[in-house]
């Protein structure tokens, strides 16, 4: 895995972070569980290739 990939990942929690506590403390709840939501779905969108990478690399070591 790459580092660059790991601080993507940091990056994108450490600001989904700070917008959902500041939406929690003006009262916006609902628009804070929506940007967690959007946080999640773009961190799996940047993991998506890496596990791609680790299924082909199960299948070669297992033969399958």
């Amino acid at each position: 895995m790459d580092l660059a990939l790991v601080m993507k990942v940091a990056g994108v929690g450490m600001i989904v972070t700070v917008c959902c506590q500041v939406l929690s403390k003006a009262g916006r709840e609902e628009q804070a569980t929506l940007v967690s939501l959007a946080g999640i779905v773009l961190v799996l969108m940047l993991l998506v290739g890496e596990l791609g990478t680790l299924f082909d690399t199960v299948r070669r070591v297992f033969g399958i």
